[in-house]
C-alpha cells in the first residue's frame, strides 16, 4: 500500500485496519448497500500488481501459468495461477494487458515474493518481472449505476465479462455485469476517486471481498499458498486452466487430477455466526481426528456473521455437519448460490 494513497483515503473518512480500508465509518451500512442495487466504490488495497514485459513475455508467461496466455486478446482478462512442481497454487492471478506489458493482479501479501521467484525463471529470455503495486491504484465499482459512474468520470465501459478497455483516465476491467475494476496511475488516483465517489458510495475493502466470495472467485494469499491444486479452487470453472496447451510447472499433476477424476475437495461458500479467518481448518463433526477443509477467503456478511470460500472434502461437505477450527467448534453451514 502506497502511503500517499493511504493518507488520501484517510482524509475521505476511511478507517484503516489490517492493511486495508476497513470501512468509511459505517461498516454495517456499507455491507448492507453491497447486498442491494446501490452503487459502491471500494479501494482494493489487498491486491497488488506485477508487470511482465519484454519481447518474450507472452511465451514466458504461457510456459509458466496455467492459462492460455498466448491467445489472450489485447482487450481481455483471464484468471490464471502459477503452480509448484507438485501442482499446488503458489499464487492466483487476474491477467490482462497494457500497451507494453502484461499485468498480473494477485494478493498484495504475495506480490514481492512472487515477483522475485518469477524473475528467477527468466534465464536468457527477454523478460523483466517487476512489482508495480506502488505505482498503480486498484478500485472496485459495483452496482446498478456503474456504467453511469464510469462514463461521468471519463472512463470507458467494457461490455462483456473479463473484457477490458483502456483510456487516458485508466484501464477498466468488466468482471461481471454491474461489477468493474479500475486500474489507475497513483498520481491520478485521488482525483478519479473523488469523481467516482460522487456517483457511488465509498465502502471498505471487506465489502469487495464479500462480493468476490459471493461470485465464487477465490484469491490465493500468503496463508494459502501451496495449499490447493487449481481444480480444488474451481479455477477450471473460471477459465483459469487450459488443458490443451503445453507444459508449465505442475502441469502433469493438474492434468492427471482432471482426467482421472481424483479431485475429492471442492470450493464451497460457507457461513458461520462467528469470525472466520483465512487458513482456518474445517472439521466434520463426525470425524474429529483430522480437518476436512481449509478457509480460502473470508469476509463479514451483510446478513450477519461471516461468509467464506472454503475448500472442503466433498463427502464431508455433503454431510452438513461442519465446524470451524475443531470438531466441536462453531457451526459452519453451506450457502446456496445467489
Amino acid at each position: 500500500m502506497n502511503l500517499t494513497w493511504k493518507d488520501f483515503l484517510l482524509t475521505t473518512g476511511a478507517r484503516w485496519a489490517n492493511g486495508v480500508a476497513a470501512d468509511f465509518g459505517d461498516p454495517a451500512g456499507e455491507l448492507a448497500a453491497a447486498g442491494t442495487t446501490t452503487t459502491i466504490i471500494a479501494p482494493l488495497a489487498h491486491l497488488g500488481l506485477l508487470a511482465v514485459h519484454g519481447s518474450d513475455a507472452p511465451a514466458f508467461l504461457h510456459n509458466q501459468l496455467t492459462s492460455d496466455v498466448k491467445h489472450l486478446p489485447p482487450n481481455a482478462a483471464q484468471h490464471s495461477a502459477w503452480c509448484s512442481a507438485k501442482g499446488r497454487m503458489l499464487a492466483s492471478f487476474l491477467t490482462f494487458r497494457t500497451a507494453d506489458s502484461f499485468l498480473l493482479q494477485l494478493a498484495a501479501d504475495l506480490a514481492p515474493a512472487i515477483a522475485q521467484r518469477l524473475q528467477m525463471f527468466v534465464l536468457r529470455s527477454q523478460v523483466v518481472v517487476a512489482d508495480r503495486s506502488a505505482d498503480y491504484v486498484l478500485l472496485g465499482l459495483a452496482g446498478a449505476q456503474c456504467r453511469a459512474a464510469l462514463a461521468a468520470s471519463g472512463l470507458p465501459t467494457p461490455e462483456a465479462a473479463l473484457s477490458t478497455l483502456a483510456s487516458a483516465a485508466g484501464l477498466v476491467i468488466c468482471l461481471a455485469p454491474e461489477r468493474y475494476e479500475v486500474v489507475v496511475d497513483l498520481a491520478a488516483a485521488p482525483a478519479l476517486w473523488s469523481q467516482l465517489a460522487a456517483h457511488a458510495r465509498p465502502v471498505g475493502t471487506p465489502v469487495w471481498q464479500w462480493l468476490d466470495i459471493r461470485a465464487g472467485v477465490p484469491l490465493i494469499t500468503r496463508r494459502t499458498s501451496e495449499e490447493f491444486v487449481p481444480q480444488m479452487a474451481d479455477f477450471e470453472r473460471l477459465g483459469g486452466v487450459s488443458f490443451h496447451k503445453g507444459c508449465y510447472p505442475g502441469q502433469e499433476v493438474v492434468a492427471r487430477t482432471q482426467y482421472l477424476g481424483k479431485v475429492k475437495r471442492h470450493l464451497y461458500r460457507v457461513h458461520a455466526a462467528t469470525a472466520i479467518d483465512i487458513g482456518q481448518a474445517i472439521f466434520a463433526r463426525d470425524a474429529p481426528d483430522r480437518p476436512c477443509g481449509t478457509i480460502a477467503n473470508a469476509a463479514p456478511a451483510p446478513t450477519g456473521g461471516y461468509e467464506a470460500l472454503a475448500v472442503i472434502q466433498e463427502n464431508c461437505a455433503l454431510s452438513g455437519a461442519l465446524a470451524l477450527a475443531a470438531a466441536d467448534g462453531p457451526r459452519v453451514e453451506l450457502v446456496a448460490g445467489d
